[in-house]
């Protein structure tokens, strides 16, 4: 008959026999007193030190035996380490259990009224009442954690992380929603839409396709990114800025005086986009418009803006700061409208003396239209011609001021002319440019952009010849490549005096009959206090008198007309340095006599003197005037050192050092034009008529 006890296993037999061993063998050696030698570690302290394999000729528990370490050095080998105690657990995990096993618990007790087993198979029970879940705050019940817990949380009974609440933003004069903006409302906004209407879209986004609402809707979790522009960004409205009918009556200024040189927005869907109040649901819009008002007012003559002086400034001011606070915040997607909002800003800070500003404001204009590939002709296809055309006119635009604060300001090229393939922009008028195709020009009509295409012409010359400087100054030409350079230079001296002869009737200057042989006799007879005082008088008359004639002023085609020819003669004249330099550079090489060509330098210079007194003269002193203060910098880069080579002449002819005279003297008629156009009256000093006769 079986026994009915079980026997152990063979593995636990054994295990149970060797434990008795040992006691009796620790029981029976209790009467030996000598103390034996417990070694701490497998190492000795020198090997342990150095993390080095420590090696014994002996038995590894034997106590006397020195390592090869430590003979080799001539250390004593010892066995002093004492083992660290152990730091306190870590109790996170178990806390984090805790919970979950306590929220477990509570959905079975809500649920069936009993207790369900723990997640370890422990009784509730077991959790003493001391234990550190019980010290924290209560559990979550379920409900609690549906309501509050993000949905990636789940039911794991951790309580949700409270969401970041980004710093407070100090005020500022034009608030935006992103001060107060909360962002458990964040996903309650509508999504943006697929694009705004009108040629400037803001967004490229697809549409968005409606999703139904979840049974039980949960509010959603804090987002980890800033949300669109249009999220962030209350209804934008004019009548905070200044009331709508002042901001409408500058915009007209701006389409009477300004845009026959700055023709980068549409004027037709401009004014419609204006009248629907498109800007209180596109920001990007809202800027534009701001933008607009800002250059407008420190290019216009005050007397044509009801408003003092201090009031205009800070109008301005307040405009700029409000496009600012939009655009900053709204650079992806790259649009155009993006670069015509920084073109106007720079213009602004430029009138406003604000140099770093200004070009750091032309350089995101000119960063943008590259990125945008405005400068590639491939990349036009399939834009509207509204679209197409305001692209072009904005990009030459650019173009023309790169080159004009490279000369200017001797600064390098920043949108090179051999990589740009774009086309200059159609001469046809806003009103003949429509979304759906572009109508013919009325023949006999000239187009207001046709100034435009002639400037950026004009520019491209230039731009070409600063290259071969700038080539030039880095690595002189000799021999052949001299002679090569300088017929280079010659070709382009011939092109940019012929660059105008072609130019439509309205935009073709009406000669004043002053030419080399008659520059000494016109300036006996005009030279002198009566005729500056009068022409100073027209000028003050043009700023103050708001009831002042403003017909040449208004006269588009007479405004370009100084833009274009002074810009001419300031090309002509670059040209003609540069080549001068290289014809003597030619005469040192080859050890010949400069006198000649001194004298032929000189006849040069009168020359640009002069051509360049006829275009001032032939033009209004108003219509100069409207062109504000970078026709002035053109005019004294050219007097400036057309006088410092007369003062350094040995010998030169009368006739040039009176012809250079008056027109520094007619430059001090212009500098009163752009006295009058800054707004600072810090800066603005008391005008002085007699100053302009010295």
């Amino acid at each position: 008959m079986e026994s009915t006890l079980a026997l152990p296993p063979k593995d636990e037999a054994s295990d149970v026999a060797r434990v008795a061993d040992a006691l009796a063998a620790r029981s029976s050696g209790g009467g030996d007193d000598k103390p034996k030698r417990k070694r701490q570690s497998q190492s000795c302290d020198a090997c342990r030190a150095r993390k080095v394999k420590c090696a014994r000729e002996g038995g590894e528990d034997d106590p006397q035996q020195a390592c090869k370490h430590c003979v080799s050095l001539g250390i004593p080998c010892t066995y002093d380490y004492q083992p660290k105690k152990r730091g306190p657990p870590n109790l996170y995990l178990r806390r984090l259990q805790q919970q979950q096993e306590a929220a477990a618990a509570a959905q079975a007790q809500a649920n069936g009224g009993g207790l369900a087993p723990l997640a370890n198979g422990s009784p509730p029970s077991a959790i003493s009442p001391t234990s550190p879940a019980s010290l924290g705050p209560p559990p979550p019940t379920a409900s609690s954690t549906t309501s509050t817990a993000p949905s990636y949380l789940g039911h794991t009974g951790l309580s949700p992380l409270a969401p970041v609440i980004p710093p407070s933003i100090p005020p500022s004069r034009y608030p935006i929603a992103a001060d107060t903006f909360h962002y458990a409302h964040a996903a309650a906004a509508p999504p943006p839409e697929a694009s705004f209407g009108g040629p400037y879209p803001l967004y490229n986004l697809p549409p968005a396709v409606p999703t139904p609402a979840p049974p039980h809707p949960t509010p959603p979790p804090a987002p980890s990114y800033f949300p669109a522009l249009r999220h962030l960004h209350r209804p934008h409205r004019i009548d905070t800025v200044a009331p709508r009918e002042r901001i409408a009556q500058i915009i007209g200024l701006f389409f009477d005086f300004v845009y026959p040189l700055t023709p980068c927005v549409h004027k037709p869907s401009f004014l419609a986009d204006f009248a629907a109040r498109r800007e209180e649901s596109d920001p990007l819009f809202f800027a534009l418009v701001m933008s607009t008002v800002a250059s407008t007012l420190v290019q216009v003559p005050r007397s044509y803006v009801p408003l003092e002086r201090a009031a205009v400034r800070k109008l301005a001011q307040e405009c700029h700061e409000a496009s600012r606070h939009v655009t900053v915040a709204s650079y992806d997607p790259p649009t155009s409208m993006h670069v015509v909002v920084r073109y106007f800003d720079t213009i602004y800070h430029f009138c406003e003396g604000h140099d770093a500003t200004s070009h750091a404001a032309f350089g995101e204009a000119a960063h943008i239209a590259v990125t945008l590939h405005m400068h590639e002709e491939a990349s036009y296809e399939g834009l509207d011609p509204v679209e197409c055309e305001m692209r072009r006119r904005t990009f030459w635009l650019l173009f023309s001021a790169d080159k004009s604060m490279s000369i200017l300001l001797g600064r390098p090229i920043c949108l090179r002319d051999e990589d740009c393939t774009l086309h200059f922009p159609k001469e046809v008028d806003d009103e003949y440019i429509t979304p759906n195709g572009i109508l013919p020009q009325p023949a006999g009509k000239t187009a207001i952009v046709s100034g435009l295409n002639y400037c950026s012409r004009i520019f491209a010359l230039l731009g070409e010849i600063l290259v071969r400087i700038r080539v030039d100054k880095r690595s002189p030409p000799q021999g052949p490549f001299l002679t090569a350079r300088l017929e280079e230079v010659k070709s382009l001296h011939a092109r940019i005096v012929t660059a105008l002869a072609h130019t439509p009737p309205p935009l073709r200057l009406k000669p004043a009959g002053v030419r080399h042989g008659a520059v000494a006799s016109m300036l006996q007879a005009q030279r002198g206090y009566s005729f500056a005082q009068q022409t100073f008088a027209e000028v003050r008359d043009f700023f103050d008198n708001p009831n002042a004639n403003r017909e040449n002023a208004g006269n588009h085609f007479l405004v370009m007309q100084a833009n274009l020819y002074v810009t001419q003669q300031l090309v002509r004249f670059v040209i003609e340095q540069y080549r001068d330099e290289l014809m003597a550079s030619m005469r040192h090489s080859m050890g010949g006599d400069v006198k000649d060509l001194e004298a032929s330098s000189a006849e040069d210079r009168e020359a640009v003197a002069s051509d360049l007194l006829n275009v001032l003269h032939s033009i209004p002193i108003q219509s100069i005037a409207t062109n504000g203060p970078s026709l002035v910098h053109k005019v004294r880069f050219v007097a400036s050192t057309l006088l410092d080579a007369v003062r350094k002449a040995e010998e030169a002819p009368a006739s040039a050092a009176r012809a250079h005279a008056y027109l520094w003297d007619f430059l001090s008629i212009l500098s009163e034009i752009e006295r009058n156009y800054i707004l600072d009256d810090e800066k603005d000093g008391p005008p002085d008529a007699n100053a302009m006769v010295t």
